[in-house]
């Protein structure tokens, strides 16, 4: 029996959905368990390690593979776990290379692979294989600068256990933001052309999905790298022109420096668009913006969120935060946990920073673990305190909710609340609520016959 266990963003979610299609094709049916892993903190490396030796533990006699973000960062601290059988780099996974390496017991031949292609600036990669060759016949990890493309034959049409499908738009990041390791990770920007994601996206309506998330690593960055202009915004219009029976169209993480006019053209005249916006935010401090190589501001994330909310007052707004960046003060800090109340930020992923090797932020002075330790706590319940303010202000208002499951629903503005009088299995459907009240961090819902 097989096994795919997710760490980290949406983004791998869906190539994780990818992976189980892969293992399928290949016929793989050994004990085989894939650990597709994250690599956004330290700590995210870490809990992957933990994750490995604890199912090791309880299935000896299964084959571990390693992929994702870390394993292309370091391929080696993986092959040198004895509990590993093979690591696959982010490329490598999406392909039927190694599934078929893993179903008839050969070595992954690594050389031969990074012969293949022509090689760049990939220093983290280049430095993590001159380390050691001893594990060498374990590791499929390419140099991930040398790929041009997205890997867009790796399409899915249904997720296990899900409501909601994700399509990956874009993949890569071309910015080099100080603390970010992720461009070693995931190579430099990559767009999929609109003819695929179309015909993809009515793949998927035609499956049932009421409700479609378009990800990526850097989605604002979307068509700079095809012909014709394409823009993020002008090619969502055009989705929804393309397939007019998709019912909802929402999109993860993005950079308010790079959100174009079409954006907002959409809030005013798409009511399938879901007014929910997740930034890329990092810092409410500007010089702190400044040392982490950010392009915007704490200006321009205040204007972007007020131009919303002036033609959208039902938008939320959620965000990526990290506490304790090198050389932050208690102010610097104090401006992050103030922006979280003036944008109302409801939705926070607060991030504890720690220095990734081969990053410019990891030589910088750094923050005491203590002092990092508080402040993380501080603005997750700045955050909840916010997610109250919304949930607050949506009682006794009906809503259209999308059912995640029998009784789990999430409004427009990705806010979940729980249907107390559903007397059938509504999942996968969109059905008419009334906020009633609020408990446990999600609204109640009463279903509106």
């Amino acid at each position: 029996m097989t096994k795919v266990v997710t760490f980290g963003c949406r983004l791998n979610s869906y190539e994780s959905e990818v992976i189980k299609a892969k293992i399928q094709k290949a016929g793989l049916n050994d004990d085989v368990a894939v650990f597709n892993t994250c690599s956004v903190t330290k700590e995210a490396e870490k809990e992957a390690i933990r994750s490995i030796k604890k199912f090791k533990k309880h299935n000896p006699n299964s084959k571990i593979v390693v992929t994702g973000c870390a394993a292309q960062i370091n391929p080696n601290t993986f092959a040198e776990m004895e509990s590993v059988s093979f690591v696959f780099g982010n490329v490598e996974k999406l392909t039927d290379t190694p599934y078929n390496i893993i179903k008839n017991g050969l070595k992954s031949n690594n050389e031969a692979v990074n012969s293949s292609h022509t090689r760049h600036e990939d220093k983290i990669f280049f430095n993590s294989r001159a380390k050691t060759q001893e594990h060498h016949d374990k590791i499929l990890v390419n140099d991930i600068m040398s790929i041009k493309q997205t890997y867009f034959s790796n399409v899915v049409s249904s997720f296990e256990n899900k409501t909601r499908a994700f399509l990956e738009i874009q993949n890569g990041c071309n910015h080099r933001c100080t603390f970010c390791i992720i461009p070693f990770a995931r190579g430099n920007s990559r767009s999929v052309p609109f003819g695929i994601l179309a015909q993809e996206i009515q793949k998927l309506v035609n499956n049932g999905y009421q409700e479609v998330v378009l990800t990526g690593v850097d989605i604002t960055d979307y068509g700079k790298d095809l012909p014709g202009g394409l823009t993020l915004g002008k090619m969502v219009k055009r989705l929804l022109n393309h397939i007019p029976n998709l019912p909802r169209l929402r999109l993860s993480s993005v950079d308010v420096a790079e959100i174009d006019e079409d954006i907002f053209y959409l809030l005013r005249h798409e009511p399938r668009f879901m007014p929910y916006f997740h930034i890329s935010l990092q810092s409410g401090d500007n010089l702190i913006l400044k040392r982490m190589k950010r392009r915007h501001s704490r200006e321009d994330v205040l204007n972007f969120v007020q131009k919303v909310r002036e033609i959208r007052s039902d938008a939320a707004f959620g965000a990526d935060i990290i506490s304790g960046f090198p050389t932050e003060t208690k102010d610097q800090f104090l401006n992050s946990k103030n922006l979280i109340i003036e944008a109302g930020i409801s939705f926070c992923h607060i991030f504890s920073f720690s220095p990734h090797d081969g990053t410019p932020a990891a030589k910088m002075p750094q923050i005491e673990k203590s002092i990092i330790k508080q402040r993380t706590k501080e603005l997750i319940e700045e955050g909840k305190n916010e997610l109250k303010k919304l949930l607050n202000s949506m009682i006794e208002k009906e809503f259209f909710v999308l059912c995640e499951s029998n009784t789990l629903a999430r409004c427009h503005n990705f806010a979940t609340g729980v249907i107390t009088n559903a007397t059938q299995d509504f999942s996968g459907q969109i059905v008419r609520v009334k906020a009633v009240g609020v408990k446990d961090e999600k609204l109640i819902f009463e279903l509106i016959n």
